[in-house]
Formats: structure tokens, C-alpha cells, sequence
């Protein structure tokens, strides 16, 4: 059922999104802890980690999203089991009772992924910050080189499997058509028209579902558009923000944006198809849509 006692939330919101000016001002707080969760699509030529080193904000720790993924898998990025999600956080000095700010080097990108990915493991107090480190340089705020200063602090982690569906629920979903599957890829790969990144992958989408491509969510200095324009284009898409969504895209990571807009739009009742395409695509006895 959806929760709409929350309502929408402010621009600043320590448990969705926070910009520039919010970070700066908290960046000596002591119970902060920022991550350079950046990662982009093979092909590239960027090297995320050799960023990091170059430059980042300061106090920053770098986590690898395939770093804090299930390594059991031969599906890229799948969320981790709750101990090895711990043991790297610790490992970071990220634990109960920190406020986190996530961030990537795209802009809004891949942090999205890394603010799900804590929300699934029932961390609330997680932000991502909004235009990312692009906006942060363009604004000439302060950097540095310097590795981090890691102190361990516990930390408490209670799965919340409903944010999360499988490749069974969703093929449920398709079937029955609830609830809603919303695909955040372009609208090329949605209808088969572009080949996937991923070799091995049959073109197309998930039969029912609705594309909603991730950067309709973005302006174009990397931030999120204001709640009216989320609105607007999700209706748009011909999804009904009364009813629950699933969250789809490549391989886990853009899903995640339309899961913070959501969220952002005080729409509680979602969830992640974490295999996604990467997934469905691979296994020729599930059905594919075209156009």
C-alpha cells in the first residue's frame, strides 16, 4: 500500500538529496562521512579511482561500487549479503549514527546506486548530493588529494528485502500487469532499436513495462528537477504515482534514480529489480517486448 503520510520532501533532504551549499556548510561536522561512489559504463575511458586520488571533497572516502556487490554473482553489481556490506563500510569508518553524503563524478549517476544500496540495508540518514562533484568543481568549493583519516565505528544493518525484487516477481508483475515496471533506459534500447552494452543480451524491454529514461530526471548541470517536473514526467511516462513501481534498467545502477526521484516525490511503495536487463535479457525463455 502506498505510504503518502510523508508527503514530498524539501530541496535539502539529509535521507534523499542535499546541494553544494548544504554539504559545505555540514562538511566539519563530525558524525559526516562523504563517499566518491563514481563508476561509469565500460567504454568510457574514465577511470574513477585515479579521479579520486586526483582530486575530491574533502574528507571523501572512495568506495567501488562493484567493491559492495555480491561477488557470487555473474550478474554485475547485485547487492552484497548484510556482512560483507558492513565489513566494507567499517573498513571505510562509515557506521551508526553517521550522516552520509554520496557522490559521483557524472553528476547524478551511480551514487543513486550507493544511496539504494544503504537504504536497502536499512540505513535511512544517507543523501545524495545533487549535481555531484562536477557542480562542486564548477563552483570552485574546496578540494584536496589527501587520503582520509578512517576511524572504525560499528555498524547495525537490518535488510529491507521489500525494496528489492527478483527476477520471479518481476516476470510475476509482467504477467499480472502490477505492479508497475518502469525502465530507465533510453528510449532506443527500451524498444530494441540500440544494442545493449553488454554482450550476450537480446534487445528490447520487459513486456508491460513503461520507459521512463533516467536523464528526463535531470537538469542539465547534473541536479534533479524540481518535484512538479519529476511529477510531470513520470505521469508522462504513463505511470500512476498512486500505485506501486519497480525500478529497472541495465544492470541496477539508473533504476536507482528513478527509485531517489520517487522517493523524493514521497512515493514510498517502490522497489529495485536488481538483475535488470543484465538479467532478463540473458535468458531466452522469458518473454521480450519490441518498439
Amino acid at each position: 500500500m502506498l505510504n503518502k503520510a510523508a508527503g514530498p520532501v524539501s530541496q535539502d533532504d539529509p535521507k534523499t538529496l542535499v546541494s553544494t551549499d548544504w554539504l559545505e556548510a555540514h562538511l566539519s561536522n563530525p558524525d559526516l562521512r562523504v563517499l566518491d561512489a563514481s563508476s561509469y559504463l565500460p567504454g568510457s575511458g574514465r577511470d574513477p579511482k585515479a579521479e579520486y586520488d586526483a582530486a575530491h571533497i574533502p574528507g571523501a572516502r572512495f568506495v567501488a561500487i562493484d567493491d559492495v556487490s555480491d561477488a557470487r554473482s555473474d550478474l554485475p553489481h547485485m547487492a552484497p549479503p548484510v556482512e560483507k556490506f558492513m565489513s566494507r563500510m567499517r573498513a571505510l569508518g562509515v557506521g551508526d549514527g553517521h550522516q552520509v553524503v554520496v557522490y559521483d563524478g557524472a553528476g547524478l549517476f551511480s551514487a543513486a546506486r550507493m544511496w539504494w544500496l544503504f537504504r536497502l540495508m536499512g540505513k535511512t540518514d544517507i543523501a545524495v548530493l545533487d549535481g555531484g562533484f562536477p557542480k562542486w568543481q564548477a563552483e570552485g568549493r574546496p578540494v584536496e588529494d589527501l587520503p582520509p583519516v578512517v576511524r572504525d565505528r560499528h555498524m547495525t544493518v537490518q535488510r529491507q528485502a521489500h525494496l528489492v525484487k527478483d527476477v520471479t516477481q518481476v516476470a510475476a508483475a509482467a504477467k499480472l500487469g502490477e505492479p508497475q515496471v518502469v525502465d530507465a533506459r533510453s528510449a532506443g534500447r527500451f524498444r530494441g532499436e540500440e544494442p545493449e552494452p553488454r554482450a550476450g543480451l537480446r534487445a528490447g524491454h520487459i513486456p508491460g513495462s513503461k520507459n521512463l529514461h533516467y536523464a528526463t530526471l535531470l537538469a542539465e548541470d547534473g541536479t534533479m528537477k524540481p518535484l512538479d517536473e519529476l511529477r510531470a514526467a513520470f505521469v508522462a511516462a504513463g505511470v500512476d504515482l498512486d500505485k506501486p513501481v519497480i525500478t529497472t534498467c541495465g544492470s541496477g545502477v539508473t533504476a536507482a534514480i528513478l527509485s531517489l526521484a520517487l522517493e523524493r516525490l514521497g512515493h514510498r511503495d517502490h522497489s529495485l529489480y536488481d538483475g535488470s536487463w543484465s538479467e532478463w535479457g540473458m535468458y531466452g525463455d522469458l518473454k521480450v517486448a519490441t518498439g
